[in-house]
């Protein structure tokens, strides 16, 4: 037999069922939407009480979804024309708002540029924790998997990597939350770097500024072409002789 009370049940019953010893057995439900079933059974008799969900917000799912349109927008317009012609009026004019409005959502247009920012280490940040379960162990293949997975997040969407490691937009600097990231990232790397036996910090620099250097190469003259980076594996045998890890090579000597 089965009765139904609901959650407000009253102290004196809840004070008799206690009384009478009820084992409590913890269940989860879904007998009806935004509710939580949580049913007690006891001897001869259960007792199922009815918990609401916290009531969404609805307002700032849509502030957010409009928040997401526009920085949508704005990307469409870089990538487009380049991050200099990412303005206020042209986002607005794309998701078919005043540009006054968008004041409501983003107070300036480095606004703008710093919601990308963020978005976009995010996004890198997401693609190499997904990646380190599938470096390979030894250390020179574990290297170059790690400069590939950024190389092709680079090449991928040269815009975002301009917004991400170039200053496009002269007075455009990123906040601490949108930089965080970033950092992240980087922390990630020279983790990673530290597992294969390179630890110097100096070391990890080298290593960064010599795949910038190539992507910025093959992006400004051989942009869709593997020029510039077909020279990735040498590149990471001369940086791994550099700092003395062990093979086998990744290229073989002429």
């Amino acid at each position: 037999m089965a009765e139904y009370f609901p959650h407000d049940l009253d102290v004196r019953l809840r004070r008799d069922i206690k009384l009478v010893g009820v084992r409590r057995r913890l269940q989860l439900g879904k007998d009806r939407p935004g509710s939580v079933a949580l049913t007690f059974a006891g001897r001869g008799y259960m007792l199922r009480t009815m918990t609401a969900l916290p009531k969404r917000d609805r307002l700032a799912e849509r502030r957010e979804a409009t928040r997401t349109e526009i920085v949508d927008a704005a990307w469409e317009i870089a990538r487009a024309g380049g991050l200099p012609a990412v303005t206020l009026r042209e986002v607005a004019a794309r998701v078919g708002m005043q540009p006054p409005s968008l004041y409501s959502h983003f107070a300036s247009k480095n606004a703008i540029y710093d919601a990308m920012f963020g978005q976009a280490w995010s996004d890198y940040l997401t693609a190499c924790e997904k990646s380190v379960g599938s470096i390979p162990k030894p250390p020179r293949k574990a290297l170059l998997y790690m400069v590939q997975t950024f190389v092709e997040f680079a090449l991928a969407d040269p815009v975002r990597f301009q917004l991400m490691n170039q200053r496009m937009v002269i007075d455009f600097e990123p906040t601490a939350d949108a930089y965080e990231p970033s950092l992240q990232v980087m922390a990630l790397f020279r983790e990673q770097l530290t597992r294969i036996g390179v630890s110097a910090d100096a070391d990890a620099d080298l290593c960064v500024a010599i795949i910038g250097g190539l992507v910025d190469a093959q992006l400004a003259n051989d942009p869709g072409g593997e020029r510039w980076i077909a020279q990735l594996p040498r590149a990471m045998d001369m940086f791994a002789d550099e700092v003395g890890l062990p093979g086998p090579r990744l290229r073989r000597r002429r």
